[in-house]
């Protein structure tokens, strides 16, 4: 009944940007916080950027400054510009929204990811 999409993934250069959307569609009441996250092949998931309904946001400490999360409540979507790209963000992609579906707790989803390539 929900299902969050992905998309703007893609191969750029170092110093180059991207601009990466997740859209959730279904059946539900609202949802809370949003969030991206990333990995590498043989690393585990990390958190990239969080961001809550009312629009306070954290990030880790490596993209501060460079990554910028954001969300449209009304087209239940969330952004993520990507700024001053470096190797080392390299990953795939992914998701995750705390949504609220009637008669029970919020519930996190998952989109499936999108691969961020930066190389030269």
């Amino acid at each position: 009944q929900v299902q969050l999409v992905e998309s703007g993934g893609g191969l750029v250069q170092p110093g180059g940007s991207l601009r990466l959307s997740c859209a959730a569609s279904g059946t539900f009441f609202s949802i809370n916080g949003m969030g991206w996250y990333r990995q590498a092949p043989g690393n585990l998931r990390e958190l990239v950027a969080v961001i809550t309904r009312t629009g306070r946001s954290n990030y880790v400490d490596s993209v501060k400054g460079r990554f910028t999360i954001s969300r449209d409540n009304a087209k239940n979507t969330v952004y993520l510009q990507m700024n001053s790209l470096k190797p080392e963000d390299t990953g795939v992609y992914y998701c995750k929204a705390e949504v609220v579906q009637w008669a029970q707790s919020p519930t996190d989803y998952w989109g499936k990811g999108t691969l961020v390539t930066v190389s030269s």
